[in-house]
């Protein structure tokens, strides 16, 4: 902890306990600060919240109209404090000197999409959690874009409308959502289209999941995996839900995926599939979180997986047959033919799953429990038979497999280090069966995220299914025919948290984001998969951008921003020679509208010979001469500290994130007990106002006990400290007031102590 003279200027450093008596700091009362702080978080507000994301490209078709593409995001309309469907014209010619401001319209007629007085679900208060999400009203919608319909979660329910597709587009008047009634009992959660036929969505209902046809009104419950009994202990399976772990520690926040195929019978019927996860947690503690402000609960009892807690996970697939008409035949569950533990050993997560795009394939990114080694496998769906059938019957089933069906490790990652979970895998449309062709990244080769195109070959095996079969280490792993970077050096490709790639496999391109410039920005770029050779940016430099391709790959839309300049959304068309497709250049096309100081930014090296980054914020009234007491975030003394929702017993935190790095507590006992601060307080110090504790009772994720366990120590040592609890709240602070006291309380104990 150290103070600079001018900060920016000098390079004398002036220890903090030589000098308090020069520091410059103009302090508050707690109203004054209250107002400050009132007016910077209603003005950050309006900035974060306002700009429009969630975009979805559709292309018009009319070619006498004036418009090229309808571009559909979610936003928060003037006037509104909750988020809603809106779309914008994009013009088919511009004045080049003109500067086009979009202007957003309302898909939907007068709706209120949060929740009567705010009041959510524990399902969707959860989920919000884990989603880090802030704002309120339509956070996401499902698109199908053949039938342009619309699917979307709000006011506890689901609704849906139509733009676009066969039905053509509204011209004017907003449109009112339909509500999808149901007979389930509780919150709807999840919802998606089938892209085989958009008649039927599916979506989880106390922890099972579920389909309905949205023009019959028929519907169907297809697992029972849960009880909904009151006692949770009785109660440990569910079917298509992301468990806690997985949400919070992998980012995966579904259960269940839809196959795009959806092939016709003779007589017209169709048959849908879904490839779902279905959870055992029975060996998984239960945690309850008592408080006085839940009246009616009395205390949240959860599913926790501490360190050393173990689930049972397995993949199943979901079959339903309909006639013509679209009502449901029959409705089967499918489980593989030999248990999911048999056959991938050693796996304790599916960090990700989906289906290839012609639905020939279910594929599974699979993790050991060390998180240091990942298969990519491919599933047949014929690999599935009936579930819960008796030796004869499964001897029938398996006798009348196609020949060949197995599954396939087409891709394996092992590190002595971890392995970063991430969301790109593009599977190429098989030319050929014995072979599959896709791009993915991997980080573990050169310790830098990058783009590769990958040849496996499908190699079946000699192995003949039987009860006793134990397949060995390699018997369903894929040799590699190529394996061709398409990225390189110093610098990451954006892979994680929802990242995506556009691939144009007309012109063998692909659309990516990294940070090839500089590790402060993020940028669009493009590089030929075919003949990888030079990285093109189409993004500007000086801002970090999130952007989205359109579906033709003529149009990208930026979402940019730095730290002198709020976000703004800016919509781009590639022009250039058809034959040149690489080299497009990105041009301004239009943009969707949208008492600040912003920061310096700074490097230096570290001794490990890395060039580290850092923002400084002056302050406000900075006086030349004069020392400033400096606060390093996150801010560990040593004058004085702040702890906020801390992890002080790793033992008492989940698996998927303490044994990604600490390894399991058998493994590492005296791992475990030093990194745990509540476990070493004799360190702490003895003198008051140098220790500050914050924490929400409610608080899901690190539990309450945490702070309980530490403050007990505290007490037992004779230490002081500050502690300032938030009894409604969570892991996240969501009520306003509670951010605001939050924030007060921060500055106002810098101030007053520091």
């Amino acid at each position: 902890m150290t103070a600079v003279d001018d900060i920016s200027d000098s390079t004398e450093v002036v220890e903090m306990d030589d000098v308090p008596s020069q520091f410059f700091v103009e302090k508050h009362s707690w109203d004054g600060l209250r107002d400050i702080i009132h007016g910077s978080r209603k003005y950050s507000g309006m900035i974060i919240n306002k700009a429009p994301h969630d975009f979805q490209f559709v292309q018009k078709h009319d070619e006498s109209g004036p418009h090229s593409h309808r571009l559909y995001y979610l936003g928060m309309p003037y006037g509104s404090r909750e988020n809603s469907l809106l779309y914008s014209e994009i013009p088919k010619k511009i004045r080049k000197e003109a500067l086009l401001v979009l202007s957003w319209k309302q898909m939907l007629d007068h709706f209120q999409a949060t929740p009567h007085h705010g009041v959510y679900s524990r399902e969707e208060e959860l989920l919000r959690e884990r989603k880090r999400l802030g704002v309120f009203g339509i956070t996401s919608y499902d698109y199908h874009a053949q039938s342009g319909l619309f699917l979307f979660q709000a006011s506890n329910s689901l609704f849906y409308c139509r733009d676009g597709g066969h039905n053509g587009f509204i011209q004017a008047a907003p449109m009112k959502p339909v509500e999808i009634k149901t007979q389930c009992s509780g919150i709807r959660m999840d919802p998606k289209i089938s892209p085989g036929d958009p008649s039927f969505i599916a979506f989880i209902n106390n922890n099972d999941l579920w389909v309905t046809n949205i023009e019959t009104a028929e519907e169907r419950r297809l697992t029972f995996c849960h009880k909904g009994l009151n006692n949770v202990k009785e109660d440990p399976k569910s079917a298509g839900v992301a468990t806690f772990v997985i949400q919070e520690e992998f980012d995966r926040f579904t259960g269940y995926w839809w196959s795009p195929a959806a092939p016709e019978d003779a007589d017209g019927g169709r048959t849908l599939q879904l490839l779902y996860e279905e959870v055992d947690e029975s060996e998984v503690e239960i945690i309850h979180v008592p408080s006085p402000a839940l009246e009616e609960r009395k205390a949240d009892v959860y599913r926790y997986p501490r360190t050393g807690n173990h689930k049972h996970t397995l993949l199943k697939i979901a079959e339903i047959r309909t006639d013509p008409h679209g009502k449901i035949i029959s409705a089967q569950n499918k489980e593989l033919v030999l248990p999911f533990t048999k056959l991938f050993p050693g796996v304790e997560y599916i960090a990700r799953a989906g289906w290839t795009k012609d639905g020939k394939f279910a594929w599974a990114e699979l993790l050991d429990r060390s998180q240091q080694k990942l298969q990519l496998v491919l599933l047949p769906p014929a690999l599935f038979i009936a579930a819960s059938v008796d030796d004869p019957q499964w001897e029938e089933l398996v006798e009348a497999m196609p020949e060949g069906v197995q599954p396939f490790i087409i891709y394996e990652e092992v590190t002595d280090i971890w392995i970063n979970v991430h969301d790109i895998f593009y599977p190429f449309i098989q030319t050929t069966n014995d072979k599959i062709t896709f791009l993915w990244v991997n980080e573990s080769q050169t310790g830098f995220c990058h783009l590769y195109r990958i040849t496996s070959l499908l190699q079946p095996g000699c192995q003949q299914w039987t009860r006793e079969y134990s397949p060995a280490d390699d018997d369903f792993k894929c040799p590699i025919e190529e394996e061709v970077a398409l990225t390189n050096g110093e610098w990451e490709v954006l892979a994680r948290h929802g990242s995506k790639i556009w691939v144009n496999e007309e012109t063998k391109l692909v659309y990516f984001q990294g940070t090839n410039d500089t590790p402060l920005e993020h940028h669009l770029y493009v590089v030929s998969y075919e003949s990888p050779g030079e990285v093109v940016k189409l993004t500007k430099p000086g801002f970090s951008h999130s952007c989205s391709v359109s579906q033709n790959f003529d149009m990208f839309i930026s979402h940019y921003s730095n730290v002198s300049t709020p976000p703004c959304v800016h919509v781009y068309k590639l022009m250039g020679s058809d034959s040149d497709p690489l080299h497009k250049e990105p041009e301004f096309w239009a943009s969707c509208p949208a008492d600040y100081v912003p920061p310096e930014i700074f490097s230096f090296p570290a001794s490990s010979g890395f060039q580290l980054y850092g923002m400084l914020y002056k302050p406000h009234n900075l006086k030349p001469g004069k020392k400033h007491p400096t606060i390093l975030f996150v801010y560990g003394g040593p004058q004085v500290a702040i702890a906020g929702a801390p992890v002080t017993v790793w033992m008492a935190y989940d698996t998927g994130y303490t044994e990604r790095y600490m390894d399991v507590p058998e493994n590492n006992q005296q791992g475990y007990e030093a990194g745990s601060v509540a476990l070493h307080v004799d360190k702490l110090p003895n003198e008051p106002n140098r220790l500050l504790i914050l924490h929400g009772f409610l608080d899901e994720n690190v539990h309450f006990f945490h702070t309980n366990f530490l403050v007990s120590q505290l007490i037992r040592a004779g230490k002081p400290y500050q502690l300032q609890i938030y009894p409604n709240e969570r892991h996240s602070i969501r009520c306003p007031e509670s951010g605001e006291h939050y924030e007060i309380m921060l500055l106002y104990f810098l101030q007053q102590h520091l």
